[in-house]
């Protein structure tokens, strides 16, 4: 039923219709006490529920960019009336930057405040004399409220048709899967799409086309400056794990679009295809792979993106432009390689990520043993071609073939990090050594891999410290300055305890020109952060994730960062964004199970623990605090078994099991009774990761000042806990 002009709604008079929509009329109204013009929206009986919601969504946001609301009737909202024109493209760069990014920083206020648009198009955006403003929160769903049932209005306005406009929703939402504040990202982007180019990014004949073209199609190419498009492109990415992750993520690359930056020269590449006829030579390319991404990061300023990240793309044939974005990267290269006998032919292929258009291309047909030059002159090329300087290169030992050979297998199996894989890792690592006693690298590979088994209770810190140092010694005497060596001898003292040490050797190893994303990461967790200098951890950390994006590990670390400096809901956050890349990562769910027992979300904790232990039933920390969980949820008999597990706790590792239950069962003696014994292990979660990850129970109790002291930590590292 349409209003007349004159009609009154409590102190509002109608004066003239403004548009109509799907949930009712707009009409332009005067407040008759105030004597001020606004905007009210009357709400038809059935969409009563959107409409609650839209009045709680718009009452809880303030910003200048989002229409405020002035008051609330029974079937209608009073708003502040706006003078100004739907957003409409084609329009310059410069504008639709300033347009885009004032639409960035309402939509970031609104994510600020739990609220997610949903459904974010350019009817929904008012272009003013002052900017733009945001419109309506008709479907707008709060981030911590349970979505409707199924079949309800708010989330289906007819049968099969889901919430949203088709040429802007999320295909999250298309599909009717659950959508979080990166479906508007996703919105975002065919909105900026269409302010550039005056065409919507999908649109087909029936909207059940559009629909499948979000979900299934790439819009066509966009003829606009690079940085936009790569936005753009980013934005649209299908899985929202692709896309920014945050609005503040994607205002501060508008802000480098709008100043003009040209983008940092960074390279991917990608693993080199096995074109060999024996296919058990895939360790071969994919070694060879690792060796030219490592003589690529001796180009001073090229941004080079580890191999973790880059072999996450292995046998998935995507679109190269899609992986540069996924990555952030402006160049890609691909390889292939084939072996027969002595003989190699390797080829490759240099490509502009912003139009998929091949730079350069070479082919390299050589004797086996020439492969070490063949990675130099593809790093010479690229560096050439992309007019930037390459250090030269400085091999302190050349290795022999057969010692290559072996450290690439044991890389190969290394990678699969399986029990049996991971052992045969380690003998062609031990074969590589034999074979070429100078071979550095080698040695420093086997130390670390010791290590890891440490920080895993798969063995001793007293079985693995002595080999370390003695790897790292001879890796020393081959290469004085190799960082990855001080690195080593940075973590034998952190399992000592003797962080003067550990400091002196990490410094060190973070003072050289290329630093490894490995050394970085294990400098910021088990140095800076037992230090307490948890900014600087995280900083470290940020920057490993900038060449190694989709490092699950590292992805993880920086969650655990993120909790641990109160910021809860970026913590889960990010901790979800791993389990995205790969839902079989038992670390996020480990930590999740911290966060969510911390925040009083008990049945929400032991989901998340159970599915830990299930992927890694071999962690007795995990087990313990599945234990502890357990029994606080009444189901102690499971909970005693696991405990009985454990023994007397004199097995390495059993302590911290025991520690991780009486923390989570709140028994404070008993708790900091095995966090000593852990120390005695020489744990290496002691010093940072168990005082944040099991709680305050132990280091806000009387014991602690007592248990830093055997850790011989500083004051300052005490207080961080």
């Amino acid at each position: 039923m349409s209003l007349a002009p004159g009609t009154k709604l409590g102190p509002y008079e109608i004066l003239s219709p403004i548009g109509a929509g799907g949930m009712g009329a707009v009409y332009k109204a005067l407040d008759t006490r105030l004597n001020r013009e606004v905007a009210i929206k009357i709400v038809s009986e059935q969409h009563m529920l959107r409409f609650a919601r839209e009045a709680r969504a718009i009452a809880a946001l303030n910003h200048p960019h989002i229409c405020a609301l002035y008051d609330v009737g029974d079937s209608y909202l009073v708003m502040e009336y706006v003078e100004g024109s739907p957003l409409k493209g084609p329009v310059p760069v410069a504008d639709a930057v300033r347009l885009a990014t004032q639409i960035v920083e309402a939509l970031e206020a609104a994510h600020a405040k739990g609220i997610i648009h949903r459904d974010l198009k350019p009817g929904n955006v008012l272009v003013t004399a002052s900017g733009v403003k945001l419109l309506d929160f008709g479907l707008a769903k709060f981030a911590q409220l349970p979505e409707p049932a199924a079949g309800s209005t708010v989330t289906q306005t007819g049968v099969g048709t889901v919430l949203g406009t088709a040429s802007y929703m999320s295909p999250e939402q298309a599909q009717g899967r659950p959508a979080d504040s990166r479906s508007d990202v996703f919105s975002f982007g065919a909105v900026l799409y269409e302010l550039l180019c005056g065409k919507r990014a999908f649109h087909e004949d029936t909207a059940i086309g559009t629909i499948a073209a979000v979900v299934h199609k790439e819009p066509s190419p966009l003829q606009a400056p690079p940085d936009l498009t790569r936005i753009i492109t980013r934005c649209l990415s299908k899985a929202p794990c692709d896309r920014f992750q945050t609005m503040s993520d994607l205002k501060a690359a508008l802000a480098g679009a709008a100043q003009g930056h040209e983008p940092t020269p960074s390279i991917a590449v990608l693993p080199f295809a096995n074109l060999s006829p024996d296919k058990d030579n895939e360790y071969f390319s994919d070694g060879l792979t690792e060796e030219v991404i490592s003589a690529l990061s001796h180009i001073s300023g090229l941004k080079v993106i580890a191999r973790t990240s880059a072999f996450a793309f292995k046998g998935r044939h995507e679109d190269v432009r899609r992986i540069a974005d996924t990555l952030g990267v402006t160049h890609v290269l691909e390889g292939s390689v084939r072996r027969s006998g002595n003989r190699i032919r390797v080829t490759t292929e240099l490509i502009n990520a912003c139009d998929g258009s091949q730079q350069w291309s070479e082919r390299y047909d050589r004797e086996l043993e020439d492969v070490f030059a063949v990675q130099d002159e593809i790093a010479a090329a690229i560096a050439t071609k992309l007019r930037m300087k390459l250090a030269p290169a400085t091999r302190a030992h050349t290795p022999k073939l057969a010692a290559y050979e072996e450290l690439l297998k044991a890389r190969h199996y290394l990678g699969k990090w399986s029990p049996d894989a991971a052992a045969k890792g380690q003998e062609c690592l031990k074969h590589a050594i034999a074979l070429d006693p100078s071979f550095a690298v080698a040695r420093c590979e086997l130390a670390w891999f010791l290590f890891a088994l440490v920080t895993e209770n798969r063995i001793t810190p007293t079985e693995a410290a002595g080999l370390m140092k003695t790897q790292a010694e001879e890796a020393l005497a081959t290469d004085p300055s190799l960082p990855e060596a001080h690195a080593v001898l940075g973590a034998v003292a952190v399992l000592d305890y003797n962080w003067t040490e550990a400091g002196r050797r990490f410094e060190f190893a973070m003072s050289c020109e290329r630093i490894e994303p490995s050394v970085r990461g294990f400098y910021s967790l088990f140095y800076l952060a037992p230090m307490g200098r948890l900014q600087e951890a995280e900083e470290q950390i940020d920057r490993l994730l900038n060449e190694d994006p989709l490092n699950l590990f590292w992805g993880n670390i920086k969650g655990d960062y993120l909790w641990a400096s109160g910021r809860a809901a970026e913590a889960e956050a990010r901790q979800k964004q791993v389990l995205e890349l790969d839902p079989n990562c038992w670390l996020p769910y480990g930590w999740l199970g911290a966060q969510y027992l911390a925040e009083g979300r008990i049945a929400e904790a032991l989901e998340m623990l159970e599915r830990a232990h299930s992927l890694a039933g071999w962690n007795p920390a995990l087990a313990g605090w599945l234990a502890g969980v357990l029994y606080r949820t009444g189901n102690k008999a499971r909970a005693q078994a696991i405990v009985e597990g454990f023994g007397d706790g004199a097995a390495f590792g059993a302590a911290a099991g025991l520690l991780a239950y009486y923390a989570t069962v709140r028994d404070i003696d008993r708790a900091a009774y095995w966090f000593e014994k852990a120390i005695e292990q020489r744990d290496t979660r002691c010093p940072w990761i168990f005082p944040h990850m099991l709680g305050d129970a132990v280091p806000s109790s009387r014991y602690w000042p007592r248990l830093v002291k055997r850790m011989n930590l500083p004051e300052a590292a005490s207080t961080s806990a």
